[in-house]
């Protein structure tokens, strides 16, 4: 049996974090355990001021990147915490290989691709014999995005409002009878 590979991508509030949320709590109604880590938006009287990380089968969270963060690489208005991808979200990726059916990464994106161990967690977690759901930041330019787009073993999907409900019950589908 070949492991089931879903990457979601698409235009920013597209719904791809929810869609991958929903398809854990479907999944988990299936009896079936996700791992992984998972991101969110951090916002402050209605604005964007940075994203959080956490870990989906211990509840640890973190810092992805903020506005106030005082080091780190740059990315837009943001900069980096390395210390927390690998602290939460490298350490959340490897406990799900050890421990869960579906291994989650949300997000492979320009914050996350700043940390080397956080690419060779995913580059880990895709060679492993689990299930994989992440999603991939639109414009995205790295090695590993690359390899991801050109693999036939992967399946990348668009994310749009029109087909966010959709996906949800063709992706807890397919996981009915293979795990």
């Amino acid at each position: 049996m070949n492991p089931l590979r879903f990457l979601f991508t698409g235009e920013p509030g597209c719904g791809k974090t929810t869609l991958v949320r929903r398809i854990c709590e479907a999944l988990s109604l299936q009896a079936k355990k996700t791992g992984g880590m998972i991101s969110g938006e951090i916002r402050k009287k209605g604005q964007r001021i940075g994203f959080k990380l956490e870990d989906i089968l211990s509840g640890e969270t973190g810092i992805l990147a903020h506005v106030d963060q005082a080091d780190g690489p740059r990315v837009g208005k943001y900069r980096v915490n390395l210390q927390d991808i690998e602290r939460v979200g490298v350490a959340a990726i490897r406990r799900a290989i050890l421990e869960a059916d579906v291994v989650v990464v949300d997000e492979i994106g320009p914050m996350e691709l700043n940390s080397k161990p956080f690419i060779l967690a995913v580059e880990l977690a895709l060679a492993s014999p689990k299930h994989f759901i992440g999603t991939i930041h639109k414009r995205a330019s790295h090695y590993l995005v690359s390899a991801i787009k050109t693999n036939p073993a992967y399946q990348v999907i668009e994310v749009t409002p029109a087909n966010r409900d959709r996906l949800l019950a063709e992706i807890s589908e397919k996981f009915k009878h293979e795990i």
